[in-house]
């Protein structure tokens, strides 16, 4: 795949998050009655949107799930967010890929607050030229709402190629259906990721335009 401008997930595709969230949920939920010990029934929660994942998966209101979500973010702010790692192999991935000269992104649904933090934390900032994360006040709430803020950035740093060529140079990375469907929206290609918190068949329905099922096969695709 020829491509110049490669855009990260950050949840399921750099790091390892599902303690972080699904306990942050968890307290959320808790905080409005709702007791859930099973973590593994939360993850459906990593990926969307929390404020329309709440509502869907556990029937709230659109008032409770406002409620939910400044609850999850009171855990996560200093505790969730670094119950957190870093995917194994992620890193000299990463390494390899800016040596072969492609421009890098950040493209998460995660506020962009606590994205920044956790690329620092984890030494994966000096790899992406562009960080784009939503706003906490649901700015850039979908996926395809990031893509295009970063795509948007990349035009501001690359001002020697139209949107139309910075388009058809870029690849959305992720482990969800909404990396897929974003990047679709946003007229990209994408690549799946197995090693992430996709269900079976969930990327090949999504139409992912390649599938890969670990960090190191992602040199193969960009090779």
């Amino acid at each position: 795949m020829q491509k110049k401008y490669l855009l990260f997930d950050l949840d399921g595709t750099l790091t390892d998050s599902k303690l972080g969230i699904t306990r942050c949920v968890q307290y959320a939920l808790k905080s409005l009655g709702i007791d859930e010990p099973d973590l593994d029934k939360l993850e459906c929660y990593i990926g969307p949107p929390l404020i329309d994942s709440f509502q869907r998966y556990h029937g709230l209101s659109l008032e409770q799930a406002q409620i939910g979500v400044a609850k999850y973010r009171e855990r996560f702010r200093d505790t969730g967010i670094f119950e957190n790692e870093v995917i194994a192999g992620i890193p000299e991935v990463l390494e390899e890929l800016k040596k072969r000269g492609y421009v890098m992104a950040l493209a998460t649904s995660k506020p962009e607050e606590f994205a920044l933090r956790i690329t620092k934390h984890f030494h994966l900032a000096q790899y992406f030229e562009v960080e784009v994360g939503s706003g906490m006040n649901g700015e850039l709430k979908y996926k395809a709402d990031v893509i295009a803020e970063v795509l948007r950035r990349i035009a501001q740093k690359h001002p020697e190629q139209d949107m139309a060529e910075i388009e058809a140079d870029s690849v959305m990375i992720g482990d969800r259906v909404h990396d897929i469907e974003g990047a679709k929206k946003c007229k990209i290609e994408s690549v799946g990721v197995r090693f992430g918190f996709a269900k079976p068949g969930e990327l090949e329905e999504a139409g992912a335009d390649e599938i890969v099922a670990t960090p190191e096969e992602l040199l193969e695709v960009f090779g």
